[in-house]
């Protein structure tokens, strides 16, 4: 078995909720040694730059979680604002981007998995991005952890669906089949000027939880798919750029459009770093 086996199979046999819950409590805690300690230890190992916070000072901080979800200086991530661009996400790296074929996504090196798995058991919501874009931005424990706005829309549904917690690095997405679809994911529909769009928070080991802007914390509270509707209110829009969710550590980001909707930035590929705000990709004028 190679290393990269092991730490797979690891995965599958340690008890991932239990203990991303127990590390989601000490992230909550605010005992002075308990956060200083675990926000130093995490500084140093990651190399987090904090010159880039707008509160630069880690132990000044309430708790990890506020650490983690630190603000960062809008001046350091400008929004792209040419003539139908797309903004990117997240800060991170690209894990795969591309076409939706066959109703599946590219996850890596050979696996695929189902568009209808991914968006919860809904055949009628993934028929509005059969034949579209996908793009899966990975964040790591040291990057940004606010997720952002890649177009402008109005917020139609959220689904939450309760599932696993792999870890969604690059070497999960190679070893085990269908990690996107199989984890704790938060599924956010938007309309927008390229029709609908689906930004997809996917949870993984160790993520105490994902927020949104208008929900707050969404999990983990719920053992079975649950949806909220906001057609009918029509008064939740969000602004290409602004902040839309949030990770409690990190995890992975994936965007959705429909067919013929949108085009991505050339340039874009595999193990591309990102940033929140650079362009992203470009919506097609009809």
């Amino acid at each position: 078995m190679t290393k990269d086996q092991l730490f797979a199979f690891a995965q599958h046999i340690t008890p991932q909720k239990t203990l991303s819950r127990a590390i989601g409590k000490i992230a909550e805690c605010e005992n002075t040694w308990v956060k200083n300690t675990f926000i130093s230890q995490f500084v140093k190992k990651y190399q987090v730059d904090m010159t880039e916070a707008v509160n630069s000072d880690p132990l000044s901080y309430r708790n990890f979680n506020d650490f983690f979800t630190r603000a960062i200086r809008p001046e350091l991530r400008p929004i792209c604002n040419e003539e139908n661009s797309i903004a990117c996400p997240a800060d991170g790296a690209v894990s795969q981007l591309g076409n939706i074929e066959h109703g599946t996504l590219f996850q890596a090196k050979g696996h695929y998995y189902s568009l209808t798995s991914l968006l919860g058991g809904d055949a009628s919501l993934s028929n509005q991005f059969l034949g579209g874009s996908f793009a899966t931005v990975y964040l790591s424990p040291k990057d940004y952890h606010r997720v952002h706005m890649p177009l402008s829309g109005k917020l139609t549904k959220m689904i939450h669906i309760p599932g696993k917690l792999f870890s969604v690095n690059k070497v999960t997405a190679e070893q085990i089949p269908n990690v996107f679809a199989r984890n704790e994911r938060t599924v956010c529909l938007f309309d927008t000027e390229a029709g609908p769009m689906a930004v997809i928070l996917v949870g993984a080991m160790i993520v105490a939880s994902i927020e949104t802007v208008w929900a707050g914390q969404v999990t983990p509270f719920n053992k079975h798919v649950v949806t909220w509707d906001y057609k009918e209110l029509n008064n939740i829009e969000i602004k290409k750029g602004e902040e839309m969710g949030r990770f409690k550590l990190g995890s992975t980001a994936i965007v959705l459009f429909g067919k013929n909707a949108v085009n991505w930035e050339e340039s874009l590929q595999a193990d591309t770093p990102t940033k929140m705000g650079m362009h992203f990709g470009n919506v097609v004028t009809k």
